[in-house]
């Protein structure tokens, strides 16, 4: 059963300030190629490489932007919890609820290539237990569930 957290999901504005502010509070330091990259990410329809922000990013200011420094960028939000990596995907998606720390278990749509998630605190947690159990440590558990997204169900419904 999912559980529900009281977080308010951002948008706009609204994700990039609460994205700033917790990245500070991190310990980061915001730069305007953290801010374009951040903006290049929230702005993605669909899970983005690291060479896809280099691309947006590049046109949207006009210089070239390594994908190697946008990659140094995306591990930096993901531990401070403004993105997150869908593994299967090898690819990044903004977390619109920056301030809320929880494991995601994404759904990956096999049709649009689209990805969803839902909090499942004792799903998540019980993966974390059974790998507690077993020794390790520092855990990220990934959860990704490949399937039809509801849009795409119905297309093959008609």
């Amino acid at each position: 059963m999912a559980t529900a957290h009281d977080h308010k999901l951002h948008h706009g504005d609204s994700l990039a300030d609460a994205a700033q502010r917790a990245f500070e509070r991190a310990g980061e330091q915001w730069t305007p190629m953290r801010a374009e990259i951040f903006a290049a990410l929230s702005e993605a329809r669909r899970p983005a490489s690291a060479y896809d922000l280099a691309e947006a990013v590049s046109k949207s200011t006009g210089r070239r932007v390594a994908a190697n420094s946008v990659y140094r960028i995306l591990d930096v939000f993901v531990a401070a919890n403004l993105a997150r990596r869908v593994e299967s995907a090898n690819a990044y998606i903004v977390n619109a609820h920056p301030d809320c720390e929880h494991d995601c278990i994404f759904l990956v749509c096999d049709s649009c290539g689209k990805v969803g998630h839902v909090d499942d605190d004792q799903l998540s947690g019980a993966v974390r237990r059974a790998a507690e159990k077993a020794g390790f440590s520092n855990l990220r558990p990934v959860i990704e569930v490949k399937g039809s997204c509801a849009e795409c169900s119905e297309g093959d419904a008609a």
